[in-house]
């Protein structure tokens, strides 16, 4: 599933647990409020209007801040129509067919740079065939990323969403993607796994490599390190972001 801010500690701000996109929905619904409350009317939309404003800058990601702080406008904008009421069902089931519920504790659709990764085999040699998982994949990005920097390696991808692993098996049909959840599915025949996942997701992906991936393999992780982990490696990618690079063998208990 967008820009992030390069070394980040934590992910987006979210009071008592709520993960995107529950924070979109609850922000708009919050704007609707104060306008139904002081108006409804202009004034009363231009405080609403700077009130998504306001909650748009919890997020560190530049495309939730513009989700967020234009939706309530956009809505507004469009009730002055003769459409439907049922019209706003579309964007809602479209968010939720694309986040389901059950992925909403892992990332949400954050894209990698198409040339994030090039540096990658300069410190990683991988043998011919070797097999390369994308954990999360999302839309590909990830899994184009991989084969620019290793072609003519086995790719793998997985990805929660029914909707973005359509697009993403339409998009790189030479990678096999499953639909599924990544932290179910094994990871021992990987030579490599790819995460661009949260800040709270690496203490689970921490555990998962120890007890699932080879010696002999390699994880590698775009923007949040492992936790109290010795890092192989820590490479400029050419953009905001950093890659961290483990041998699998030099994890720690």
């Amino acid at each position: 599933m967008g820009a992030r801010l390069p070394h980040a500690a934590s992910g987006d701000a979210a009071p008592g647990g709520l993960r995107w996109p529950a924070l979109a929905l609850l922000s708009w619904a919050a704007c609707f409020a104060v306008w139904r409350l002081f108006g409804p009317d202009w004034p009363a939309a231009i405080v609403a209007s700077g009130l998504g404003l306001i909650l748009a800058g919890l997020h560190r990601q530049a495309w939730r801040r513009l989700i967020v702080a234009s939706g309530f406008p956009l809505a507004l904008l469009f009730t002055g129509t003769d459409l439907p009421a049922w019209i706003w069902l579309i964007p809602l089931a479209v968010l939720v067919l694309a986040y389901p519920r059950r992925g909403w504790n892992d990332a949400p659709l954050y894209p990698t740079p198409h040339d994030a990764l090039r540096a990658l085999p300069e410190r990683v040699k991988l043998h011919e065939g070797a097999r390369v998982l994308d954990a999360g994949c999302g839309l590909g990005d990830g899994l184009v990323a991989l084969r620019r920097a290793y072609p003519g390696l086995r790719f793998s991808g997985i990805e929660y969403s029914g909707v973005l692993w359509l697009l993403a098996r339409l998009r790189c049909p030479w990678a096999e993607i499953t639909r599924g959840d990544l932290w179910a599915q094994s990871w021992r025949e990987m030579d490599l796994v790819y995460l661009f996942q949260r800040p709270e997701s690496m203490p689970r992906a921490l555990d998962k490599a120890r007890t699932e991936m080879r010696p002999g393999a390699w994880l590698a992780s775009l923007d949040f390190p492992l936790p109290g982990q010795p890092v192989f490696a820590q490479l400029d990618t050419g953009t905001r972001h950093r890659l961290y690079v483990y041998r699998v063998r030099e994890l720690q208990a």
